[in-house]
């Protein structure tokens, strides 16, 4: 706590005394932050300048580090003494999904433990029988578009599969994603993110005075998602209804719903809807993400892929998808290709804060509301953290380690964050990368459609492939 309390005496710089890219006046480093090329820009120069460093949005001073220690000092501090960027919380207010993701101080709390709850092993446990149709319905999918010799865009196929999981597991009724070809709800989910970068990133909230295009067609795709939410809320009351008093909540909508009905609850229709809003966008988003940039490294890899092969037939016997939650434990090696993508490219590239009250942060004092961002893969990318770290070797991640395999911190492992607020959909992202993975590598050769060099990584808030084209081949 020593280095958190404002001590004049641990101070050694201010904010305006760190180095900063040289930008224009007045609008400082505006036009150099290209919002879907901002955390590569944000490495380039901590690259060139150290950590932490800082740059001008307009007038606001922005500070920017990597140092993995301090990440991890302040996600352990949260939500007391840190909190996520407030643009971020605004944004998500005015498009009315200001849920777990984005809530801070007194509604986090409560949201966290209905999340947690739903999201827990012994949930995803029970869960698994749906979660394992589910991904048989996937593979019914790809092997329809593999005996048609078709380039399917595998980002955009892992989301149907993402969004039938999470909405079935969460909120109680599967859309069928997988089943349909056009309108569906991705199609609106997709523009969030990218929006919340624009906004989040704009010096000033133009949108509120002048409406371009995108910001339209962000209008439009919300009044959709709104609708689909308020739907699907509406028959998770009427089957409520038509259950008994006693009967508890089967899945985290109706707990969200029973909650409401409590008296002196806090928790309101606006709250369920942008909970339902946030793991909508977060289940489709991270996990699908995550797989697609494990299957770029897997996909031109021959051994590699052999070697999911053999493991997958063996936990999958003569099922077609892994038949049962314990046999899962036997897949460590479909889930070490995905950790270890997330470790070179992560989703989670940036993570914001502020500080609630003026701190001193590494010798920096940080006055209360300045905006901070922490890069995550530069501390994954630190040989003092992982042995050999340019090169992508998903044995780093075997159980158990041996020490003379070399250093592995587990702690500068960022992909989901740390302390109180760590990701609550980790267990549920693992289950599905071993699932999918092992479903894959089982029934298909996987090949990219097109040179791994041309995949650019793109911030639309979370950090996405702008394209992953994929051939499959039926290996039976």
């Amino acid at each position: 706590m020593a280095d958190l309390q404002l001590n004049t005496n641990e101070i050694s710089r201010t904010v305006a005394d760190l180095p900063c890219p040289p930008g224009l006046p007045l609008l400082g480093n505006l036009f150099q932050m290209a919002p879907a090329k901002l955390h590569l820009t944000l490495e380039r120069w901590a690259g060139q300048y150290g950590s932490p460093f800082r740059v001008q949005l307009g007038t606001i001073p922005i500070t920017v580090w990597t140092q993995v220690d301090l990440f991890q000092t302040v996600m352990r501090e949260r939500p007391n003494l840190y909190r996520r960027f407030s643009p971020i919380e605004s944004a998500m207010t005015e498009l009315g999904g200001n849920g777990l993701f984005s809530a801070e101080g007194a509604a986090w709390e409560p949201q966290r433990r209905l999340i947690m709850r739903a999201l827990s092993l012994s949930n995803i446990r029970a869960f698994y029988p749906t979660l394992s149709a589910i991904t048989e319905r996937f593979l019914v999918r790809l092997q329809t578009a593999a005996k048609e010799n078709r380039t399917l865009e595998m980002t955009d196929e892992l989301k149907r599969y993402t969004v039938d999981v999470t909405s079935t597991l969460a909120f109680g009724e599967d859309p069928h994603t997988l089943e349909q070809e056009r309108g569906v709800i991705q199609e609106q989910l997709a523009l969030i993110l990218p929006a919340l970068m624009r906004r989040v990133t704009a010096l000033f909230p133009y949108w509120h005075y002048v409406t371009l295009p995108e910001d339209r067609r962000l209008a439009r795709a919300m009044v959709e998602v709104h609708r689909y939410v308020q739907k699907m809320i509406e028959r998770a009351c009427e089957r409520m209804r038509r259950q008994s008093p006693d009967s508890p909540p089967h899945n985290l909508l109706e707990a969200m719903l029973a909650a409401r009905n409590e008296p002196d609850s806090t928790v309101t229709d606006e709250l369920i809807s942008a909970n339902v809003l946030t793991l909508l966008v977060a289940g489709e988003d991270t996990t699908a993400n995550a797989i697609a940039w494990a299957l770029m490294y897997i996909a031109p890899d021959s051994p590699l892929q052999y070697r999911l092969f053999e493991q997958s037939c063996a936990a999958l016997g003569e099922s077609r998808v892994c038949p049962d939650y314990d046999a899962l434990k036997h897949l460590d090696l479909c889930e070490a290709v995905c950790s270890e993508a997330l470790r070179l490219r992560p989703v989670a590239a940036i993570q914001t804060f502020e500080p609630l009250a003026e701190v001193c942060l590494g010798g920096v004092a940080i006055p209360a509301g300045t905006r901070m961002l922490f890069l995550t893969r530069p501390g994954m990318l630190d040989p003092q953290n992982f042995v050999h770290p340019e090169v992508f070797n998903p044995d780093r991640w075997k159980h158990p380690r041996d020490p003379s395999d070399g250093v592995h911190e587990q702690k500068a492992y960022l992909t989901f964050g740390a302390g109180p607020r760590v990701c609550p959909g980790r267990y549920l992202a693992g289950v599905e990368m071993r699932l999918v993975i092992s479903m894959l590598m089982k029934h298909f050769r996987i090949e990219l459609a097109i040179d791994p060099e041309e995949i650019e990584e793109i911030s639309a808030f979370t950090m996405v492939p702008n394209r992953m084209p994929v051939r499959l081949h039926p290996l039976t």
